[in-house]
């Protein structure tokens, strides 16, 4: 799209083609301080242009609350969520995982992230009045090898696991087709997977869960403190490709990322 048809006025046109920024797509992926900086815009001459990107690149109009209160919008299906299998974790996210939304489930290493994240690639294939969503998952691996005997595992216990299903019911699914495999070594393959791979699994209703194991290794590995803008720019672009995915396809995204800390000697203790 070329800037003269944004409603925009002259003087932010000629700043944001004085910074080289060609696209709105590009503008949307710079924070508004960095656009400040990189154009010499007031505040609220960036507000207006980040409104016009973004209503420029805006795929489907505003949905009226009365038609989300109706349920008359499959593609956001207002209340209906994933359940994790678990009572007390499903009570804590009150009743699951966000369909048409991003979930990021951070933690140190060990905690239990990809076992949980396994057990939604099972849960999702179980019917509605399960807690399911009567589809499969697209499990995208970044770092390590997929735990496959940890999935074979849960499939052997889902019986035990999920005692509120009727054990004939659980029997019947083939869990393990249900389950897609990606893995991914650097960001133009993460991509590639997500624009082409990934959509043609959803459209075709394989799929109604993806799962990215981990976000943030690929950032950490391709990027050096010096690349933060273009670091931040691959960021927003991959954050924005999730919510479309996720918007598009009514299907509940989980991102898992590892997290550390460091105590001192002098941290041990408390008071």
């Amino acid at each position: 799209m070329d800037w003269d048809q944004l409603e925009l006025n002259p003087k932010i046109i000629a700043a944001v083609r004085g910074a080289k920024l060609k696209s709105v797509r590009e503008v949307l992926c710079v924070s508004g301080p960095d656009l400040q900086r990189l154009t010499g815009l007031s505040r609220s001459d960036i507000q207006q242009l980040l409104t016009a990107a973004a209503t420029a690149c805006r795929r489907h109009p505003p949905i009226p609350a009365l038609l989300l209160h109706r349920g008359a919008c499959r593609r956001l299906e207002s209340g209906l969520r994933l359940s994790v299998g678990c009572p007390v974790l499903d009570e804590l996210l009150r009743g699951g995982l966000p369909v048409g939304g991003v979930t990021e489930l951070s933690g140190e290493s060990g905690a239990g992230k990809t076992q949980l994240a396994l057990q939604l690639c099972l849960s999702v294939q179980y019917p509605t009045q399960h807690g399911g969503l009567n589809s499969g998952a697209v499990y995208i691996c970044t770092e390590d090898s997929f735990p496959i005997r940890r999935l074979q595992q849960l499939i052997r216990e889902q019986s035990r696991l999920r005692s509120d299903v009727p054990p004939s019911l659980t029997s019947s699914l083939q869990f393990s087709d249900g389950v897609y495999i990606e893995h991914a070594a650097d960001l133009d393959s993460l991509q590639v997977c997500l624009s082409r791979r990934v959509p043609l699994l959803l459209a075709r209703g394989l799929v109604r869960l993806l799962v990215v194991d981990s976000v943030a290794a690929l950032f950490r590995s391709e990027f050096q403190a010096a690349d933060w803008l273009e670091r931040t720019k691959q960021l927003l672009t991959f954050s924005s490709t999730l919510h479309h995915l996720s918007q598009e396809f009514t299907t509940p995204v989980l991102c898992i990322n590892q997290v550390t800390d460091v105590f001192s000697s002098s941290d041990h203790r408390l008071g």
